[in-house]
């Protein structure tokens, strides 16, 4: 990549059409891929229809729609013509995008065929155009066809700037209240070009896209990171079910994907561990640490082959990976990597190079970030993660005083987790600030390490540690349909023997947690949480719902 290209996604781009013009760019699984010079084509193509439209440099565009190659197009389409893109959460409420289309005063919104019904009751007095992502058509206006790609005449030369905003990013986060994050052209770009310290992507590379394209995670490292490095990605074109899942990853056989921690703690819970804890024989064997070790490097084998057999690099981030679960991927020699980042960041601050582990660390800072912890507690180098890069984002959208609480005079931008460094620089995760638990001698209580804890109890899928009138109170969803068939005898002869089982199973759950945490993490009370938690983009529990 030439360093003298301006850091804005079409001079970037361009570059690469002009390198990889013939080679893959975007595709859905099971369909031909579209090239470089192809992509290119479609963007100019689009980009053309929205002058029809009347879409002028720094209009607010929203995206609401699913994993899928017109998503990039229309992404590239309105930031490589100095519009803003607005992405939206598939899984967003009507209100929220109401609120989200005002807030942002977007003119148009691109919408997937199955969403429309999320806009048919919203008031967007702003909102003039609404466009079908999958064929570009004009939903108010079906007369108006997309315009032919073999005329590819602009009707403006474009001059995006590297401060000019590309997107503005509503977090669903775990507060309850979504804030515009305003990322610059530079913000994004310097971004993936800071990545290459934890791995340089190529045009040899294929990513198999799982998560929102509308997060910040996936839409720079999953989308315009392989994008702006000329490798291919491809779309699964439904949800990331098993049954979609797995003969995807056959097909695509890919090099890099990016998830979260959920999906491989689910792999190793639900297939993996079962494996060796079925018998006796077995779970006695699996606690030598010589042959537990072998066992996990024949159990990575046979992950790796599931993957596809080709994956070089297995990113995970958005949330903190249960220890045990990282444990196993480190004795499988899984290409497992762990990144640290906010939206507000672009997202990427810390990273850990493939086997380069250290146990529960995000890595070190990656090139061009610095980090910092404020105020670190004299004892254990604990405090809040201050970060400062080209990378931090230009500040909230329309609120002045909100950026100026996060963003000091020096450039340095408050997290909000609380962190620590070791002697070589790796960077280690405690929890959010604001999901301390104050005990009641004054010590800080962490919930996301009890909860690793219960986590890794037999029949438990999910759990949540609240403070309840001064008491640490465990909720736990369980996987009843398992318990269902293991108790099927005793359901069958009656409530009161189920129910029976049912205490007797969570009081020695909540033996078993005091067991394996300090005496202020000790939890009190046990509730069983009979539906899943409502989640984040990244599958973090909506906190704020449940205190």
């Amino acid at each position: 990549m030439d360093e003298a290209i301006k850091l804005t996604l079409p001079a970037r781009f361009g570059q690469v059409v002009q390198k990889f013009g013939t080679r893959n760019s975007l595709s859905l699984v099971g369909e031909k891929p579209i090239t470089y010079n192809e992509l290119d084509q479609k963007i100019k193509a689009l980009i053309l229809q929205l002058e029809e439209l009347d879409i002028q440099p720094g209009d607010k565009i929203a995206l609401l729609g699913s994993g899928m190659p017109n998503w990039g197009i229309a992404y590239f389409a309105i930031t490589f013509m100095g519009a803003v893109a607005v992405p939206l959460l598939p899984d967003f409420l009507p209100s929220e995008i109401e609120n989200i289309i005002n807030h942002s005063e977007s003119k148009a919104i691109f919408v997937s065929e199955k969403l429309t019904v999320k806009l048919e009751l919203i008031v967007a007095d702003t909102l003039i155009h609404r466009i079908r992502m999958e064929d570009f058509s004009v939903i108010e206006s079906p007369v108006l066809l997309p315009i032919d790609l073999a005329d590819q005449t602009l009707k403006n030369l474009y001059e995006v700037q590297e401060d000019d905003l590309a997107a503005i990013i509503y977090t669903s986060g775990t507060t309850g209240k979504s804030k515009g994050v305003m990322l610059t052209h530079k913000n994004i770009c310097i971004n993936v070009e800071q990545t290459k310290c934890v791995r340089l992507v190529n045009e040899n590379d294929r990513f198999l896209s799982i998560l929102p394209l509308s997060h910040t995670y996936e839409n720079t490292l999953g989308f315009v990171m392989p994008m702006l490095r000329g490798s291919s990605v491809y779309y699964l074109g439904k949800q990331p079910t098993p049954s979609v899942l797995l003969p995807a990853l056959l097909e695509v056989k890919p090099t890099m994907i990016f998830t979260v921690p959920l999906i491989i703690e689910k792999i190793y819970r639900s297939k993996i561990l079962p494996v060796f804890t079925k018998t006796w024989t077995i779970r006695q064997l699996y606690q030598v640490p010589f042959i537990r070790k072998q066992l996990n490097r024949m159990a990575g084998k046979k992950l790796m082959a599931t993957f596809g057999g080709k994956l070089e690099f297995f990113g995970i981030g958005g949330a903190r990976l249960d220890r045990n679960v990282e444990k196993f991927l480190i004795e499988a020699r899984f290409p497992y990597s762990i990144g640290y980042g906010l939206t507000e960041t672009a997202p990427l601050l810390a990273g850990m190079k493939v086997y380069d582990f250290r146990l529960q660390s995000t890595g070190p800072a990656i090139t061009g970030v610095e980090l910092k912890i404020n105020h670190p507690d004299p004892k254990n180098g604990e405090g809040e993660i201050w970060a400062r890069g080209a990378n931090v984002m230009k500040g909230y959208y329309k609120e002045p005083e909100l950026t100026a609480e996060v963003i000091t005079p020096e450039g340095w931008f408050k997290t909000g987790d609380l962190g620590a460094f070791d002697k070589n620089g790796n960077l280690f995760i405690r929890g959010r600030l604001k999901n301390i638990i104050i005990g009641a001698s004054g010590e800080n209580i962490y919930p996301e390490e009890i909860e690793s804890v219960i986590n890794n109890y037999p029949d438990v899928l999910e759990s949540l540690v609240v403070q309840k009138k001064g008491k640490l109170v465990a909720l736990v969803h369980l996987n009843m349909e398992e318990l269902q068939s293991k108790y099927s005898e005793l359901i069958e002869k009656g409530s009161k023997q189920a129910e029976q089982k049912m205490n007797e199973l969570l009081k020695e759950l909540q033996n078993y947690i005091n067991e394996n945490v300090n005496k202020f993490s000790q939890v009190q009370m046990m509730l069983i949480q009979s539906e899943p938690f409502q989640k984040t983009a990244t599958q973090k529990i909506k906190r704020f719902l449940y205190n």
